[in-house]
């Protein structure tokens, strides 16, 4: 079988698995009305398929920041941060997230998936070990692959087990990265930091926390996990996107190590990679302002992720472990996960189907993002059609 009937092979799969009368993936948002409603087809749809957990995507702030960019310094940089790239914008963010982690040290990348890539890929090499939470995002798998280090699993939140493999590596531990997320994007829970961070200390690891789905979403100030369990001083490095809570798209990482600086001279990913436009810095640097002000925004949107989780729980469907901005109603059945998300569609809700490989345990899932934006008509809405629903998911 050569390279092309390959993907024949893979697109009569695709066939079999999903219906061809819709788009499950990707599907074509025609206009945006809000940060919660957007015409998909020929309708009005409320979004509960987005990271846009603050709002800020159509914020008066953000908005303006990025129309002045635009007029001041064009449209892109058409360059990598070591070529022409770098412009005092991108700086002033470092800085910027540098100040809010109170970190030394601050690398911004084009994407989130490239702060991954680039963080891990430069860090390590063939001689290191990385231990990582089963649950972790893609992003963080593939820079694990780039390394040639010998890669280990342990399973999910599951500190016990991670322990024995830390007490198997012996003085390996002390050449050992762990990597695990503040929220995990699947499921919506949280790691155990804390006690990771005993961890980490007791055996002379590296730890690196990806704190993308709670960024804006954990803590007083909006650092996230690090912040909620009170280990920000103890991790070393903290990667994370603007592409949820800021609205925007890129990614960063910070960190107290001054052997941060040198991943922009080792890193691949960001040696050449175009860096972000200026509409996207400027924007990006008016969200943090207020993400950092958004106590009420983040009470806001415990409230609505607490509403819709409970409504859920009460219905009988089969959830992730605890509430937050990520809720995910798991089922068994691929084709019963797909009837369930063409019906809401069809009510008027756009959600994310998410399927094996890309899921925990083999199962599907139906997953909500919540925001800050939503209203309580909108989160009542979705409530009544989980409920007129219930009696199709016989398995969830």
């Amino acid at each position: 079988m050569n390279l092309l009937e390959e993907f024949a092979a893979r697109h009569a799969h695709k066939k079999l698995l999903l219906p061809e009368d819709v788009q499950i993936f990707g599907a074509q948002i025609e206009k945006l009305y809000s940060s919660t409603e957007a015409k998909i087809g020929d309708r009005r749809i409320t979004l509960f398929g987005t990271n846009n957990y603050l709002g800020l995507t159509f914020a008066p702030q953000c908005l303006e920041a990025a129309h002045r960019a635009i007029d001041e310094e064009g449209t892109g940089t058409t360059g990598s941060r070591l070529a022409n790239g770098s412009y005092s914008n991108h700086y002033l963010l470092e800085k910027e997230f540098a100040d809010f982690y109170r970190c030394e040290h601050c690398i911004i990348f084009s994407t989130g998936y490239q702060a991954n890539l680039g963080l891990i890929s430069g860090l390590i090499d063939s001689k290191d070990v990385i231990l990582l939470d089963a649950h972790c995002h893609a992003s963080i798998y593939d820079g694990c692959s780039m390394t040639g280090a010998d890669v280990i699993r342990f399973r999910h939140n599951d500190t016990v087990n991670m322990e024995k493999r830390l007490q198997r590596l012996g003085d390996r531990a002390q050449s050992t990265l762990i990597i695990v997320e503040g929220i995990y994007s699947m499921l919506g829970d949280t790691a155990p930091l804390q006690e990771i961070v005993r961890l980490k200390q007791k055996y002379g690891a590296t730890l690196l926390v990806d704190e993308a789905h709670s960024l804006g979403v954990l803590g007083e100030t909006g650092q996230g996990l690090v912040e909620q369990a009170g280990v920000l001083d103890q991790v070393d490095f903290i990667t994370g996107t603007f592409s949820k809570s800021l609205g925007n798209i890129g990614g960063y990482c910070v960190s107290n190590h001054p052997q941060l600086d040198m991943i922009r001279y080792v890193s691949r990913p960001y040696i050449f990679t175009a860096s972000s436009s200026p509409a996207t810095i400027a924007a990006t640097r008016a969200a943090l302002v207020l993400l950092r002000e958004g106590q009420a925004l983040r009470k806001t949107l415990w409230q609505h992720s607490r509403f819709l989780y409970s409504k859920l729980d009460e219905l009988g469907y089969t959830l992730g472990p605890e509430p937050g901005p990520v809720i995910a109603v798991v089922l068994d059945s691929h084709t019963l996960a797909i009837d369930l998300w063409r019906r809401l569609l069809d009510n008027g809700i756009y959600t994310n189907l998410v399927l094996p490989p890309a899921t925990p345990d083999d199962k599907s899932l139906i997953r909500c993002s919540i925001s800050a934006a939503h209203t309580t008509e909108q989160l009542e809405h979705i409530a009544d059609v989980f409920s007129q629903l219930r009696k199709y998911v016989t398995d969830a």
